[in-house]
């Protein structure tokens, strides 16, 4: 959990920063902002998790491990980027200053993300990060 959680915060950490670069200084819209932060942060996050987390190494398996992976990313992408859409137009509206309606942005962001960290640990734990290695069958007791 310590190891998913620092994974985390890695992620975290490149998508925020990416977002607050492309939606402050760039001027890019929240929901165009959000999608490349997603992406951006992906690839941290895949290998830390599957490596240092897990302790996965060798090939990844396309269909049991970088498919779901990506598609429980952009579920998370689709939540975040509406919230932050919705945002958005509510601190433009409510005529928010450039840097108070990215901030609060990037708060709707993070929180969006964090709907689904929990299920994303269960699904990582028990479904894509496990040991795929052969149980070895032991011998049957001797029968004196």
């Amino acid at each position: 959990m310590f190891r998913y959680s620092m994974a985390s915060v890695v992620a975290i950490a490149v998508s925020v920063v990416s977002l607050a670069i492309l939606n402050g200084p760039l001027g890019v819209s929240a929901w165009v902002a959000s999608t490349i932060a997603t992406a951006i942060a992906c690839f941290p996050s895949y290998y830390l998790n599957r490596r240092w987390a897990w302790g996965m190494d060798g090939r990844s398996h396309f269909w049991k491990e970088i498919a779901p992976f990506w598609i429980l990313a952009f579920l998370g992408w689709a939540i975040s980027t509406l919230c932050v859409h919705l945002m958005e137009s509510y601190a433009k509206s409510q005529g928010f200053s450039h840097l108070l309606r990215t901030g609060t942005v990037i708060v709707v962001y993070v929180g969006a993300f964090g709907v689904l960290w929990v299920a994303k640990f269960v699904i990582f734990n028990k479904l894509m990060f496990v040991n795929r290695a052969e149980v070895p069958v032991s011998e049957p007791a001797a029968v004196d």
